[in-house]
């Protein structure tokens, strides 16, 4: 069995099957009391079964639950693994999704909808941390750095974003609309251009993981080069440009890199071994990459994984990862790789990562179109560190504190969390993430001269754990 890895609230990974029969056609969802086998109490059978068999937590599960009160999997699901979410072990991380929805995420980045990310300050003020090449948002002109003041169906019943935050749940997220392409929206929103009303429709796109604007480069600052790279997500499209990425680097003999993800909420784990490789140059085949660990029942399963130089790898010396809440699993990965290498010399700049050292399964009923993503295994790396549910700040051996300054494009070196990664990687000090601005006797460099609107880190805007599609549980904040 293939083991993946997930993403922020729970997102999946690559395919590995646990159930047999016919592959559901793409975008349509069998009914299941119309399929035998697929009944209600016949699926939440199934779920329990799946658990009991795989989940990392055995001994979080109920006794016994009667799934009679319960008037779908999913909220079964719920009650299945109640305890391990209380806690923080299992924050949504596992639950049902659509075969057919997620095998088209992983292989293309295929997802329907406006193609931004959304991001919430802390007094509730929306905003686009990003927009997506050839997606309906930035079609229409919106970009990082707008702030959406009003949402509604049309312009004549716009409701402000303040109004919808203050009724709390999920009135702001819901006012959004369906994950339906033709679902259209009028928006007033704020920006550089001015205070104007645009009419955006949700509509199918193919989510580009390294950016064709501003993905990759090459950044000369202070009489030094540096390479900089920035993955959305972890599918497996980003392999050809990752590897570009990292011949480019190569080709111009860089080893100091700045590695952004920090909006990036995971997936596949063959990406995240990619990219650990191709930051690995200067790993021999018998130093570990990582520990895969299942429970005892099941550790026949467990894998050592030995970094594997690629062609295109640089001999990463200094790797400044840049990183929010938002940056969860497949990104923890590889942070966590480098620590027992490159101990302070890779540092986490920004805020504290989201925590989540463990993966998921993919269990599939096939007939019914579901798939259980189950955590089932730990993840650790060569020196046995692992267990950061609280996230890195904590694991890591330098770090520091950034903003995620919305005023300047992702990757521009008068951004704050940009900045200051490059100052990391130029030795200056820092405030470490988590210290107070005097802890440490030295001024922060990383931000000081960024003072500006919208520079505080976003939190990513996101629908109910059990409203989301794939895309949005692996790129936070997408709608």
């Amino acid at each position: 069995m293939t083991a993946m890895l997930a993403g922020c609230g729970g997102g999946g990974g690559g395919s590995s099957g646990g159930a047999t029969g016919s592959t559901p056609t793409p975008g349509v969802t069998p009914t299941p009391t119309a399929v035998a086998g697929c009944s209600l109490r016949e699926r939440q059978d199934w779920v329990a079964a799946q658990l009991r068999e795989w989940y990392l937590f055995p001994d979080t599960l109920p006794a016994s639950l009667d799934p009679t009160p319960y008037s779908s999997a999913d909220s079964y699901l719920d009650a299945l693994t109640a305890t391990a979410r209380s806690q923080n072990k299992d924050r949504y991380f596992t639950y049902l999704t659509s075969i057919a929805q997620e095998n088209a995420y992983y292989s293309s980045g295929s997802s329907a909808g406006f193609g931004w990310r959304l991001g919430l300050d802390s007094s509730g003020r929306l905003y686009v941390t990003e927009s997506f090449e050839n997606a309906p948002a930035l079609t229409a002109g919106v970009d990082r750095g707008a702030e959406i003041l009003a949402i509604g169906t049309t312009s004549s019943n716009l409701q402000t974003v303040s109004s919808l935050y203050n009724a709390g749940g999920n009135a702001l997220s819901d006012s959004l609309g369906p994950n339906t392409s033709g679902t259209t929206r009028v928006f007033q929103i704020r920006d550089a251009a001015g205070t104007r009303t645009v009419s955006v429709t949700k509509n199918d796109f193919t989510l580009t993981p390294v950016s064709s604007r501003y993905g990759t480069q090459i950044i000369t600052d202070a009489g030094q080069r540096y390479g900089y790279v920035n993955l959305r997500t972890f599918i497996d499209t980003a392999d050809p440009a990752l590897r570009d990425a990292f011949a480019r680097f190569k080709a111009a003999g860089i080893t100091n890199i700045v590695v952004d993800l920090r909006y990036n909420g995971g997936g596949l784990v063959r990406t995240a071994e990619l990219m650990s490789n191709l930051l690995g140059g200067n790993r021999s085949t018998s130093e570990v990459q990582s520990y895969t660990t299942y429970r005892s029942e099941k550790s026949a399963n467990n894998e050592t994984t030995f970094f594997t130089p690629q062609a295109q790898s640089v001999a990463a010396t200094r790797i400044a990862f840049i990183g929010t809440g938002g940056t969860a699993s497949a990104s923890e990965y590889v942070i966590n790789a480098f620590i027992p290498y490159l101990h302070a010399n890779a540092g986490l700049i920004g805020t504290n990562t989201y925590g989540k050292p463990v993966g998921q399964i993919a269990l599939d009923k096939a007939a019914c179109d579901d798939r259980l993503r189950v955590i089932a295994f730990a993840l650790q790396n060569a020196a046995r560190q692992g267990a950061y549910y609280n996230g890195l700040a904590n694991t890591v051996e330098a770090s520091c504190r950034a903003a995620d300054d919305l005023s300047y494009p992702l990757g521009d070196p008068r951004e704050a969390s940009t900045r200051s990664a490059l100052d990391f990687l130029q030795g200056k000090s820092c405030t470490r993430i988590g210290a107070t601005a005097s802890a440490d006797g030295a001024a922060s460099t990383q931000s000081q001269a960024a003072k500006v609107a919208r520079e505080e880190t976003m939190t990513a805007l996101q629908p109910s754990p059990t409203g989301m599609s794939t895309a949005q549980r692996e790129v936070p904040g997408l709608f």
